[in-house]
């Protein structure tokens, strides 16, 4: 009967649902399609480092190199994909700042 023979079903929850219409939710809580890819805007600092470049992206603290800017900057996109494939919803949202400020600033120095 689907009622595990107690004369009651058991209630559907919303991730049922979201399961039943073949999608599921993001570490974000939003839900998508399961072939469907979910973006986000994310910042990247790349600066030179020696014969290189690095690149950081500060809202899940994560790096990659290259040996020029482009190269750098693909190498953080394919290192951040990998972070979202891989870890799990609670890591990302440890380490997830949603709130990240690029300026300059001017300093005495001497």
């Amino acid at each position: 009967r689907g009622d595990g023979g107690h004369g009651k079903q058991r209630a559907r929850s919303a991730d049922d649902e979201v399961n039943r219409l073949g999608k599921r939710r993001c570490w974000c809580g939003c839900v998508v399609g399961f072939l469907t890819m979910h973006t986000r805007q994310l910042t990247a600092i790349i600066e030179r480092e020696g014969d290189g470049y690095v690149a950081l992206c500060p809202e899940v603290d994560v790096a990659s190199q290259g040996t020029t800017i482009d190269e750098a900057r693909a190498n953080l996109i394919e290192a951040l994909e990998l972070f979202f494939e891989t870890a799990d919803a609670s890591e990302i949202q440890s380490r997830m700042h949603d709130e990240v400020f690029v300026t300059r600033l001017e300093v005495a120095v001497g």
